[in-house]
């Protein structure tokens, strides 16, 4: 496979920032993704190329082996180890290259030497080794009355359609991870993994914290007074409630399994804690003032 230059597919600099390239991604991945360009096998390559460049410099440790060694990043390590020993063979006496890499080689020559090059004992057969295939990250943004049931999704990732069950409960920056479905490996090797970061935006006027629920409720200035009956939302509903006289401003109650559903556990439903807000009537007719005024008087006495 021809080497593809991963800053030339984002059109970023060599030094460019993790912002740069992050926002040079998202703004490249728009244009070419599959749902925007259905049936274009050349959109479908690009998208592919572009999520390949994004999993690499986007990760700081991956983009400093890519800049190093080039298309050989993914066995930067193993070079890094063979050296080290070839250096210690070396500095026992020992004549002659280790495992295939000479003395006078660079890195080129030991993935030769591992990948498919000639044997150092001389046997003439070539020797493979079996690497884990590149993992992939994705970002999966949810509004948050989606995460409130379960559901399904399907995702496009490097032009596979990857159908996943998303559980209700999932948090924003949950990371969860789709063993298998990250690049090839090689000689053999197993494929690599896919890591979902979710993004999860609210819309709601609810505030959400784990599984549990906070919202403020207007309530009016006589019904605080006097107690009543209110009716107010809940994220699935709405519910009555009881207020009692003389209810105080900013006072809290809490409707238990009203919340949110906790992850993973069927069934099971954080709190809704209610704080609420009373209205101070305005613009008071000349008739209302005269009785506020009495009424003033008669605390007073």
């Amino acid at each position: 496979m021809a080497f593809i230059d991963y800053y030339k597919v984002l059109g970023v600099d060599k030094k460019a920032t993790e912002a740069e390239i992050k926002k040079a991604y998202r703004k490249m991945a728009r244009k070419y993704h599959p749902d925007l360009n259905p049936n274009n096998k050349e959109a479908e390559r690009k998208f592919k190329e572009l999520n390949e460049a994004n999993e690499v410099l986007s990760n700081a440790e991956n983009r400093k082996k890519y800049d190093e060694y080039g298309e050989n990043w993914q066995h930067a390590e193993q070079y890094e180890q063979q050296k080290k020993q070839q250096q210690q063979y070396q500095g026992s006496g020992q004549q002659g290259g280790f495992g295939g890499f000479s003395g006078g080689g660079d890195y080129s020559d030991f993935f030769e030497s591992m990948f498919g090059g000639q044997s150092a004992r001389g046997g003439g057969g070539r020797r493979s080794a079996q690497f884990k295939g590149q993992d992939f990250n994705a970002e999966l943004h949810l509004d948050l009355k989606e995460v409130y049931t379960t559901h399904k999704r399907t995702l496009t990732i490097n032009g596979k359609n990857i159908r996943l069950t998303i559980p209700a409960g999932v948090e924003n920056g949950q990371v969860i991870k789709i063993t298998g479905h990250g690049a090839a490996g090689s000689g053999g090797g197993p494929k690599g993994d896919l890591y979902i970061t979710f993004t999860i935006e609210n819309h709601t006027n609810f505030k959400r914290d784990k599984s549990n629920l906070y919202t403020t409720v207007a309530l009016d200035l006589y019904t605080a007074i006097l107690g009543g009956e209110i009716t107010v939302d809940t994220f699935d509903g709405k519910v009555k409630l009881k207020v009692a006289a003389g209810t105080q401003n900013d006072t809290k109650v809490k409707l238990k399994g009203k919340g949110f559903p906790v992850y993973k556990k069927e069934g099971q439903f954080g709190d809704l804690y209610i704080s609420y807000q009373i209205q101070i009537p305005t613009s008071l007719s000349e008739k209302e003032k005269e009785l506020f005024t009495e009424l003033s008087k008669l605390r007073n006495i």
